[in-house]
Parts: C-alpha cells; sequence; structure tokens
C-alpha cells in the first residue's frame, strides 16, 4: 500500500499496492465501529478489556487499527472469527506472562512489592518474555559489529512470529469482514506507511514490522524496505480512520494508554516516566483538536455549497465538504499504583489483569452510557467524549490518579 496522501478531490486517486480504478470498496455501513489501538508493550492488555466489552455489547469492530503491540491485539481480532477472538487474545496474553516463582513469592508480602517488580523487570531484561522475544547475545556483547538491520538489536522476536503463526489464521485475515491496517515506519526514509488489508494481503511480517522497536527489536522488511515500529513515528493512528476515503459515519473507540496530563516529576525516575508518557502519547490530543476544526470546515463547506448556484466550478469546491459524523470515544487506560517507566515490561499476571480488568470496566461503561446519542451542534463532523473510571469500578489501591 502506498503512503497515505492527500490530494485534491479532482484528482485522480492514487491506487495502493494491488489496487486498481476497478477493484471494488465495500460500502460505508451506517455508522462503522472502529478500534484505535496505541503501542504501549505490556499495557496492551488494556485493549483486551475494551474488546471483550464490546464483544459482549455485540458490537464487533469493522475496522481494527493498532500501532506495535495494537497492532498484535489488532491481528489477534480481525485474523480470527468472533467466537475465537476472545479466546485467542486470553491464550497470548496468558502466555507472555514470565512464569518466575520468586516474584509471585515476593508479591505475598506488600512491603516486598517494589523488590518484586525490579526482580519481575530483570528477569524480562535479561530473559526476554517466552512467545514473545528473547536475547539476542551478539548484540549485547559487541554494540558495534555490524549485523545488519535486521539483526542489529538486542532481541529476538522469532518467538512472537511463532505465536502469531499459531493463534493468527492469516488465510482468515485476508477474507475477514473485519478490516486491519496497521503502521510502521521506514527505516531508510522516516516515512510512516499504513499496511491495510483493503488494500493487500497481510502476514506475520506487517505485524512484526509494525512492532519492531528498536533498538530493542530488529527491523522487518517489507517490499525490500525495512520498517520499524510505528510509534516511532505516530503511536496514535487515529488519523488513518479521519482521513480515509470514502469517508464514513464512524464510533471510533480510541484505546489510550500513555497519559500525556501528569503530576510534576520529582525524581528521575518519575522523570523518565513522564517523558515515556509524553513521547508515546504522540500528540493524540492535538491531532484529535485538529480533526475538529477540519471536519467542522467540512461541514460548513457541505452548507455553503448548497447556497450558490449550480455549476461545474461550484461542484468542485463543494467536493471538499462532507456529510460524515465522525464520534471518537477515548478509553484512557489508568495509572497502576507502583507504576513507573518500566510498566511497558511489566507483563506480571497481576499487571495484565489489572489493565484487563480496567479496558473492561471503561467499555462497558462507555457502552451504557452511550454518549455519541447525546445532542450536538450538527456543523460539528466530530465529537470527542472522554470516558473515565469511577472509584467504586476498581478495588481499594488498585489505581491512582
Amino acid at each position: 500500500m502506498a503512503t497515505r496522501t492527500r490530494t485534491r478531490p479532482s484528482s485522480p486517486a492514487q491506487s495502493p499496492k494491488g489496487v486498481t480504478a476497478n477493484t471494488p470498496v465495500a460500502p460505508c455501513p451506517a455508522q462503522q465501529t472502529v478500534m484505535v489501538m496505541q503501542g504501549g508493550g505490556a499495557v496492551g492488555a488494556f485493549h483486551l478489556g475494551v474488546y471483550q466489552a464490546l464483544h459482549e455489547g455485540s458490537r464487533e469492530p469493522d475496522w481494527v487499527i493498532g500501532t506495535s503491540i495494537g497492532a498484535i491485539n489488532a491481528a489477534l481480532i480481525a485474523g480470527n472469527p468472533p467466537q475465537l477472538r476472545l479466546p485467542r487474545l486470553r491464550t497470548f496474553w496468558e502466555r507472555i506472562q514470565p512464569r518466575q516463582a520468586a516474584h509471585s513469592a515476593f508479591s505475598l508480602w506488600p512491603s516486598m512489592a517494589a523488590l518484586a517488580q525490579t526482580q519481575h523487570n530483570l528477569g524480562v531484561v535479561v530473559q526476554g518474555v517466552p512467545g514473545f522475544f528473547a536475547p539476542h547475545w551478539p548484540a549485547w556483547f559487541n554494540p558495534r559489529q555490524s549485523l545488519g538491520i535486521e539483526k542489529a538489536a538486542y532481541y529476538d522476536t522469532q518467538p512472537l512470529r511463532d505465536t502469531l503463526n499459531e493463534l493468527v489464521d492469516f488465510d482468515y485475515l485476508a477474507r475477514s469482514p473485519t478490516r486491519i491496517t496497521v503502521g510502521a515506519v521506514n527505516a531508510r526514509t522516516g516515512q510512516m506507511r499504513y499496511f491495510d488489508s483493503r488494500h493487500e494481503r497481510l502476514s506475520a511480517d506487517h505485524i512484526l514490522a509494525s512492532g519492531a522497536l528498536a533498538p530493542a527489536f530488529g527491523a522487518v522488511r517489507i517490499d525490500g524496505d525495512p520498517y520499524w515500529d510505528g510509534g516511532l513515528y505516530s503511536n496514535t493512528p487515529i488519523e488513518v480512520v479521519l482521513d480515509d476515503k470514502p469517508r464514513c459515519d464512524s464510533l471510533i473507540f480510541a484505546c489510550r494508554l500513555w497519559e500525556p496530563h501528569g503530576d510534576e516529576p520529582q525524581s528521575l525516575s518519575d522523570v523518565q516516566s513522564r517523558l515515556k508518557d509524553i513521547q508515546f502519547a504522540s500528540r493524540a490530543e492535538s491531532h484529535i483538536e485538529r480533526q475538529k476544526q477540519l471536519h467542522r470546515l467540512r461541514h460548513i463547506i457541505r452548507d455553503l455549497a448548497q447556497q450558490v448556484p449550480d455549476s461545474e466550478h461550484a461542484r468542485e469546491l463543494g467536493a471538499w465538504g462532507c456529510n460524515t459524523m465522525m464520534h471518537v470515544v477515548a478509553l484512557m487506560a489508568p495509572h497502576l499504583a507502583g507504576d513507573d517507566q518500566t510498566k511497558d515490561i511489566d507483563f506480571t499476571p497481576r499487571g495484565i489483569n489489572l489493565r484487563s480488568n480496567a479496558g473492561l470496566q471503561l467499555g462497558r461503561r462507555a457502552l451504557a452510557e452511550k454518549p455519541w446519542q447525546n445532542p450536538h451542534d450538527p456543523l460539528d463532523g466530530l465529537c470527542l467524549h472522554k470516558v473515565h473510571l469511577e472509584p467504586a469500578d476498581s478495588a481499594p489501591d488498585t489505581y491512582r490518579a
């Protein structure tokens, strides 16, 4: 698929790779349900809970979009029929939990929790994560050794490739009613590219490329070019659906794993944690504000075009307008007590279960409240709805503001 570009409505559309002018494009549903998933390592267990809520509410996504761990979860959803999606997601998240008996023993005493977490993190760094990644020792022993861009990494992701090939049916994904888009950045050009099942057949390579976070993981080649984790360029791929053509009415569940707002850091650990949050939040709020302005302008153009005499020039200008309505439901993963800059490698059963449960509670709350049904200004082409957890939704001492 070619890199997304903006063109004038009167210009010939640029066809993605493998797509011709005669390639049929699926018609828009009355309102498509979209699930957008940020990258964030272990914090991505939050996606599991959100999807479970949608599944329970009989609102299967028409389109899943993800970066990094979001791409992995997206593949597990789109690459399986609805009745297998939750079991496959759960299998994945259970498989990548390190088996560390010592960590479990330390966890019995709250006063030892910090030591237990430190031991777990050290185990992940030194041993890797089962079914996900393992140490690539040549890079550790000699960082200056020329290994090639696919091997110049601290870890080998062959275990993840094996896991994906086992849990994702890529033949089903190619014909899945659920569209999937994953993002990766070209390591040579620095340009973002979105791989879309509407335009090309996706394989484990595309999912691995979206999660190839350097220098931890090596680049993955697609069409001869090396690709790294899309989060290096944009970790919030919501613009994919907002800029899609043809534009469709959409209910977008945006799963956000990184909080751009936070307390003033007091320690070096706090500083590192805030830096990560700011970096990987990836200006999500500013992107949405810009899109709100653009969609409002499109609706204004639509109304103005109806007030002028019909002509070819008027129709050309009017083509910049639209009637579509986008509802973005922002679901923010909560900050767990004890979270720091290593939360994205917290693959402990406790961390995964708490984050998954938070996603489930937030997803259920969103479906119960249905904020997208509230009245809104008809000129607004995009409405943002923020859904938050209430204290009663979580166990004591589980979350902190």
